[in-house]
């Protein structure tokens, strides 16, 4: 198993989204990027912490790559808009990509430069850096998006069905090769 390290908006988002890919064993949302110890919810909405939201993913590289969790990444939120992503405004809600090792570091930022290169984003902003320190958030944020939903599988927190399911469907449509089974 390996990790990886994502920031792009509002972690329930994020967090709903990979958790749809087959080969990540957990998503686990949380703080990193930032300069306070074992930060609050709220102490980070601040945005005096430094921390951005963000999901670390435990996933086994040989059921799904790093650079096709990248793709993912790339395409469920806007790298180019700088601390925002939707509704959401703040240097907590950038886009950032924290790496576990310097081949996820070269990685990610080679992916990037390639996006760009080819047009298909113009002026990333994607904080790529090693990842320090992950601090996990409290745990009423753990598989918000799925807390939501109701027995006839309608999302009932208004943001969750403004703003995740339509990144999930978003993986479910692009992605639908490289979804779990289940879903």
């Amino acid at each position: 198993m390996e990790r990886a390290t994502f920031g792009g908006g509002c972690f329930w988002c994020v967090e709903a989204a990979f958790e749809e890919l087959a080969g990540v064993e957990s998503v686990i949302s949380g703080y990193a990027g930032g300069h306070t110890e074992d930060p609050s919810y709220r102490a980070v909405c601040s945005g005096k912490t430094g921390h951005a939201e963000v999901v670390q993913l435990e996933y086994d590289p040989d059921d799904v790559a790093y650079e096709d969790l990248l793709e993912v990444f790339f395409t469920i939120h806007d790298p180019t808009t700088k601390d925002r992503e939707g509704p959401d405004v703040g240097s907590q809600y950038r886009s950032a990509i924290y790496a576990h090792s310097d081949d996820q570091l070269e990685t990610a930022r080679a992916f990037a430069a390639e996006l760009e290169a080819e047009g298909l984003y113009d002026g990333i902003v994607t904080e790529i850096e090693p990842l320090e320190t992950f601090y996990e958030a409290e745990e009423y944020h753990q598989n918000y998006f799925e807390k939501q939903r109701a027995a006839d599988g309608t999302i009932e927190d208004a943001y969750c069905a403004m703003h995740a399911a339509p990144k999930v469907e978003k993986v479910r449509e692009k992605f639908k090769e490289k979804v779990t089974a289940e879903n």
